[in-house]
């Protein structure tokens, strides 16, 4: 049996990287899955890959996670082609890395907008459903920055402890109606994004070895680990993990100095 057979989910940000991993895990097992993103071409083609890869039902819906009635429309389809939705992940996220003091107002809402308000519009949108059923899964994707600083990375790190306040506050909340919140922190995950800032220094070759370096396992993460969380947090298999985050990074966040 597979482990989201009959369940429709929403992932949000889903047209590459982890979110497209993650949609296409929750595919393989069986689910129906909206992939809600601002690059419709990008999420169109993804779509179209993981129906040929599992032969689930899949739709790509635009959708800018910083409007609100842009992710109501999304899970307004979503319920028009697979019922009610009864996972969502709010994966869409960018990273914006300033220097506090010369940071630009513009800045700071940019990163708040999608990775924090984007969040509580996906969570806003699904939450009046799943409590009036009296089921559903919330999975927030966080970070490692969550709960760990790097210098050079504000406001990144401040959203991202907003988005765990945010999982532990609608947690505890709806927990009474057998709705559970959690999210997944993960640490540096091989994505098109994690390319693109290596190759963005002067020696991208050392950047990467010196990333790799840090690791405890000497590797960082693929998008697929990420993924297989999400379904764990999604399916039944987790009725009691509620309000929590689960840290998918190797270990490297229990180093205590390199």
């Amino acid at each position: 049996m597979k482990r989201l057979a009959g369940k429709a989910a929403l992932v949000t940000g889903a047209g590459r990287g982890i979110g497209a991993a993650i949609a296409l895990a929750f595919a393989r097992e069986g689910a129906s899955v909206v992939l809600a993103e601002l690059d419709i071409d990008t999420a169109q083609q993804t779509a179209a890959h993981i129906k040929a890869q599992t032969g689930a039902r899949v739709l790509a819906v635009r959708t800018d996670v910083t409007q609100s009635a842009s992710v109501q429309q999304a899970v307004s389809e979503a319920e028009q082609a697979f019922g009610a939705v009864d996972v969502l992940v709010n994966n869409a996220g960018i990273n914006v890395f300033c220097d506090p003091l010369t940071m630009t107002d513009d800045d700071w809402r940019r990163c708040f907008a999608v990775d924090l308000d984007g969040v509580w519009n996906g969570c806003r949108a699904v939450l009046p459903g799943m409590v009036e059923r009296g089921t559903g899964s919330i999975v927030n994707i966080a970070s490692t920055h969550a709960f760990k600083i790097i210098p050079g990375c504000f406001p990144y790190p401040v959203a991202k402890h907003g988005v765990i306040g945010l999982t532990r506050a609608l947690g505890i909340e709806y927990a009474p109606r057998n709705v559970r919140v959690n999210a997944i922190a993960p640490g540096y995950i091989e994505t098109q994004l994690t390319h693109d800032w290596w190759n963005e220094q002067p020696d991208p070759a050392a950047a990467q070895q010196a990333t790799l370096d840090l690791q405890p396992m000497k590797r960082i993460g693929r998008p697929e680990e990420v993924a297989m969380t999400a379904v764990f947090l999604a399916s039944d298999e987790a009725p009691f993990i509620n309000a929590s985050c689960i840290t998918v990074d190797g270990g490297r966040s229990a180093l205590y100095h390199d």
